[in-house]
């Protein structure tokens, strides 16, 4: 008997391989799920009796390819598939396929999977969930718990999806390099949107940060796709780093820990080494862009045993060239935190004092002006400042924090 685990982990891996090659078969997206998932049916009740193929990505093709074409037949009233037995031979029935699938073919599909579930002319809510759907296999009630909306309204939403691609005409050809290029800083940043909504969610959130884990098994793919190629290292090691932190990020209660309190023996070691590795491969091709300067951020906190020994002064002149790369105010707000380190509070106020219009209406910017207003000893302003942020509050762990603020500046006894 065939380990079900195994045979659930099998299914997972060969799914963007399978899925991208059928699309290119079929030429629609309900399709090709469609035969994909009639492949693993039957890999389900013959695996386990006749062992794993050779290779399962191409098996599933194949089978997959035959009960697509079996679907059209039936609704033409054509023929209909051979016995069962004769499509789950895993001899070596699915070896001539697997050997036209070679390197380029499986690069070029997965790609195309990813590039289609990226379309430019999908929002960003769109792409994720189709992205999570048809590329990593999440059903929908599964997409619909972690971004907190119904199961209905989740499913309209990918089912807009696909009708704006089928109506886009979007061509299933390998795309060139031009297109390559516009299309792969898309998925990267699809990646990176979809690990910050799991990356955010507190600590009791499960749903919600299982998307971090998605993104990171994603970046990973992207990354073999593209093996050579800076940029995707340094998302990939962002990801890593930022992860590796988990852990330690929310106490028992599902309350924020900041950084600088965190127990970092519950830091995860071998993705901090990962992640750094990544890093250094990167910035060896001497071709930065924000993805590797975020990731060389995020490894100054990871290289750090503990807070004290982080390297402050290298963190803020890493974002100055962040900003230089990617100007945002947002940047320029985590620029602050540490120049308040090393500049102390009142720098850090000045720095962000021209971006209270544009920051108005973001958490952070409040919760970062409050926090440093206090450490100024001007209360009633922190006051103020932690209220707007609680007003603007994402989760209930970020509310809990800065409520956190506000009851030690209530407490009479309070030192400074």
């Amino acid at each position: 008997m065939t380990d079900p685990a195994w045979i659930d982990a099998a299914l997972s891996g060969a799914r963007p391989r399978a899925v991208g090659a059928l699309l290119r078969y079929f030429r629609d997206l309900d399709t090709a799920e469609e035969a994909f998932q009639d492949a693993c049916l039957r890999a389900l009740r013959t695996w386990p009796v006749n062992g794993p193929p050779r290779d399962p990505a191409a098996w599933l093709i194949m089978v997959g390819r035959n009960a697509g074409i079996d679907g059209a037949r039936r609704r033409a009233k054509q023929t209909v598939l051979p016995d069962e037995a004769e499509l789950s031979d895993t001899e070596d029935a699915e070896t001539p396929l697997a050997e036209r699938l070679d390197g380029a073919d499986y690069r070029d599909d997965v790609l195309r999977l990813l590039f289609i579930c990226c379309h430019p002319d999908l929002p960003a809510t769109q792409q994720i969930a189709l992205a999570l759907r048809i590329v990593s296999g999440l059903s929908v009630r599964q997409i619909a718990r972690a971004f907190l909306v119904g199961e209905s309204a989740m499913e309209q939403r990918i089912t807009r999806a696909k009708a704006k691609i089928a109506a886009s005409g979007v061509p299933f050809e390998t795309p060139g390099p031009v297109e390559r290029a516009e299309r792969v800083a898309a998925v990267a940043a699809m990646i990176y949107l979809l690990f910050n909504e799991g990356y955010s969610a507190g600590g009791r959130q499960e749903d919600r940060a299982q998307l971090a884990d998605e993104a990171i098994r994603l970046a990973r793919l992207l990354l073999r796709l593209y093996q050579t190629e800076p940029e995707i290292m340094g998302l990939t090691a962002l990801l890593l780093l930022q992860h590796a932190r988990s852990a330690a990020r929310f106490d028992t209660d599902g309350e924020i820990i900041l950084l600088d309190d965190q127990d970092r023996s519950l830091w995860n070691t071998s993705m901090i080494g990962e992640g750094l590795a990544l890093v250094d491969k990167a910035m060896r091709h001497r071709r930065p862009g924000p993805y590797q300067i975020q990731a060389a951020i995020a490894a100054l906190h990871g290289r750090a045993a503990r807070a004290e020994d982080t390297d402050w002064r290298g963190i803020v002149t890493l974002y100055e060239v962040l900003e230089q790369h990617t100007p945002s105010p947002v940047i320029t707000l985590n620029r602050a935190v540490a120049v308040s380190k090393t500049g102390g509070p009142q720098a850090a106020l000045d720095l962000i004092a021209p971006l209270e219009g544009r920051l108005a209406g973001y958490f952070h910017f409040h919760g970062v002006r409050g926090a440093l207003l206090l450490q100024l000893g001007k209360e009633a302003d922190a006051r103020t400042a932690f209220n707007k942020a609680i007003a603007l509050a994402n989760t209930p762990a970020e509310a809990a924090h800065i409520r956190g603020h506000l009851d030690r500046l209530l407490q009479p006894d309070r030192t400074a």
